[in-house]
């Protein structure tokens, strides 16, 4: 993709202040795109990173509020005149809150994890779709899954709340594509195997974990991917360049789901 590729689009990031939100909104801007993310956290973030300027709006909004990505959108278009895309890429764990395997999950675990990794998601996906009916000239949506929604480990990520909402995302996705091709609006989904962030630091500060990653994620020598290697994948989903594809699931996770690799 060359660097003008973005020039002329505005995209909005729901989660944009770590890892591979952080990664995309940083990978985006230099692509000339204009921007608008949002975090919790978003004024810090943006003021450290340099992410202040006329390309770059950051709102601060809690993803899990139904309300907030509706505001987050429209501080776009007021800002930047549309939005042409949405990348949803909020969302963590619930193992603090009782998420785990089946028989142990709490309710409260169950109900926390779903609101941060689905109910975000629809909030946000609904929030963009109105905005793309309205203005009549379609638009593109990239949601954040994960591996284990189709790929589980056993072993080492037994988190059955989490595994659940981000198999929701592909549901949900797959059917908003369908129904919504013929307004050429566009939904796919991103699904990436261990990567380095924030919210998998317990996982990469475990050894025995470690070694199962290196042998379930074989490639490039067997690690824990880099924000850097999803940017590339996001950068092409919601560029012109896939605007005759809807509807699919792309992982990016160095292997994960082709080896046979389980404890």
């Amino acid at each position: 993709m060359s660097d003008s590729d973005f020039s002329d689009k505005v995209f909005c990031v729901i989660g944009g202040t770590s890892g591979m939100g952080l990664s995309a909104v940083k990978a985006l801007l230099s692509r000339s795109a204009r921007v608008v993310f949002s975090g919790k956290d978003c004024e810090e973030v943006a003021a450290a990173g340099g992410l202040l300027g006329s390309a770059a709006l950051g709102v601060v909004a809690d993803a899990t509020d139904p309300g907030s990505a509706d505001r987050v959108i429209q501080k776009g278009i007021t800002a930047f005149g549309r939005i042409d895309g949405l990348y949803h890429a909020a969302g963590g764990s619930g193992r603090r809150m009782g998420d785990g395997p089946l028989h142990e999950i709490t309710d409260e675990g169950w109900d926390y994890t779903l609101r941060l990794n689905l109910s975000s998601v629809f909030y946000s996906n609904r929030a963009a779709i109105r905005a793309f009916l309205a203005r009549a000239r379609g638009g593109v949506i990239l949601n954040m899954a994960s591996v284990l929604a189709y790929s589980p480990s056993p072993a080492h990520f037994a988190t059955h709340a989490y595994t659940a909402a981000k198999a929701g995302i592909i549901g949900m996705s797959r059917s908003a594509a369908a129904r919504y091709a013929p307004q050429n609006i566009r939904v796919n989904v991103i699904a990436p195997g261990l990567i380095e962030t924030p919210m998998s630091r317990r996982a990469v500060q475990d050894e025995g974990i470690m070694r199962f990653v290196r042998s379930k994620q074989p490639l490039d020598g067997g690690r824990a991917g880099a924000p850097r290697d999803v940017d590339e994948a996001v950068l092409y989903l919601l560029s012109d360049a896939s605007r005759f594809v809807t509807g699919q699931v792309l992982a990016v996770d160095g292997g994960w789901s082709v080896t046979d690799v389980t404890a």
